[in-house]
């Protein structure tokens, strides 16, 4: 039987539960030391497709013009954006959406591949999450309270249990929780 392909929620988060300030900015995230690598190289080449919402798509497109070079929309994998109203240019390597997530994963799991990476925000991871069509959250906790943001979630009235997969802490406070999201019976 062939496998499945995960969609997995891999994302660093703030110590009280955000992935950004309210504007979307994620400075915070920049202080940390750049000689720890947090196991991303290896997630990384573990996948060959990335999902955005609009507002993660855009702050990724302002990111470009403040940096140029920076290696945002990798032309190697395949980034779906998820929105009703795609802009007028596109992006090498980016394909834009309005297909539902349970839709949409259900078709690309269908298609053998790597994982894919749910990098967010909060409003997609939720509706995904809603859809039963995320498999696991790799969350790296930064020690680092911002006080207001876009959360991990948007949300909403839910209760999901998680099953613990595995922890990790990095010498700078980081703690790495990697989680699996059981399926329903029925599903």
């Amino acid at each position: 039987m062939k496998r499945q392909r995960k969609i997995v929620a891999y994302l660093a988060v703030s110590a009280d539960g955000y992935i950004a300030r309210p504007d979307g900015d994620v400075e915070w995230l920049n202080r940390r030391p750049s000689t720890i690598d947090y196991g991303f190289t290896k997630f990384y080449a573990s996948v060959d497709t990335v999902l955005l919402g609009r507002g993660t798509f855009d702050w990724a497109v302002r990111y470009m013009k403040k940096h140029p070079g920076a290696p945002v929309f990798d032309t190697r994998i395949t980034h779906y954006v998820f929105t009703r109203k795609p802009p007028r240019r596109g992006i090498p390597g980016v394909e834009f959406t309005s297909e539902s997530p349970k839709v949409w994963a259900r078709r690309l799991r269908a298609q053998s591949g790597k994982k894919v990476w749910m990098m967010g925000g909060g409003q997609l991871i939720a509706s995904f999450l809603d859809a039963g069509a995320i498999d696991e959250f790799d969350l790296h906790v930064i020690p680092v309270l911002i006080g207001e943001g876009i959360p991990l979630i948007a949300p909403r009235h839910r209760d999901i249990e998680l099953r613990l997969l595995a922890t990790k802490k990095y010498a700078d406070g980081v703690v790495r929780l990697h989680y699996e999201v059981p399926r329903p019976r029925g599903r």
